[in-house]
């Protein structure tokens, strides 16, 4: 690894979920999961076509190599199963800033717990280990779902960049920024755990 910022392995477990670094050998459960199409209707790569879906996460696994991007598998602790996947990536150590991005959960999931938990993790280990300054979402503008998500968290909106990407049938989709600073994660952070916990 040539990225000593962010440890390897790094190991992140909550009540529900555990987050484990991706590996080779997760690759074909991992794919299993992501085969439903309806999970990638709204983003724009679709990774339930089994090329893209190993052309992309092999290319996630060589960028942890190069330190720009750290993939997790999401793990159901009671199963042990895979139920999906989340990532570090537009990493950068000087400014102390990161994306949460690339995140994704088995429809049987949705409406759980289950990304609540991650995103706690997640920025936890950002902001009380990292010392980051801002962690970054963000999302496809017509994705009222993820939209809401984020902003449930205590996301905050920063604006739409237009035509931000090619999609993988050619059409471009623009993009909803939202950002968590170090100085407000104490409110988000207490947010996801009433959901959490309610």
């Amino acid at each position: 690894m040539n990225n000593s910022w962010i440890p390897y392995p790094l190991v992140l477990e909550g009540n529900t979920v555990k987050l484990v670094p991706l590996e080779e050998h997760h690759l074909e459960e991992l794919y299993k999961a992501s085969s439903d199409k309806e999970l990638w209707r709204l983003v724009p790569t679709d990774c339930s076509d089994r090329d893209t879906f190993y052309a992309n996460y092999r290319n996630a696994l060589a960028a942890r190599d190069k330190g720009e991007q750290y993939p997790f598998v999401i793990l159901d602790k009671e199963t042990n199963a895979i139920i999906g996947s989340t990532r570090f990536f537009e990493m950068y150590e000087a400014d102390k800033k990161l994306e949460i991005g690339w995140t994704w959960i088995t429809q049987g999931y949705w409406g759980t717990v289950v990304n609540l938990e991650c995103k706690l993790l997640l920025l936890t280990y950002c902001f009380e280990t990292l010392k980051v300054n801002r962690v970054q979402l963000k999302t496809k503008d017509d994705n009222i779902r993820s939209r809401k998500a984020i902003e449930k968290i205590g996301g905050i909106f920063e604006g739409v960049l237009r035509k931000d990407k090619i999609q993988n049938d050619g059409t471009t989709r623009n993009a909803a920024y939202y950002s968590i600073l170090d100085n407000e994660w104490e409110i988000a952070k207490k947010k996801i755990q009433c959901l959490i916990n309610r």
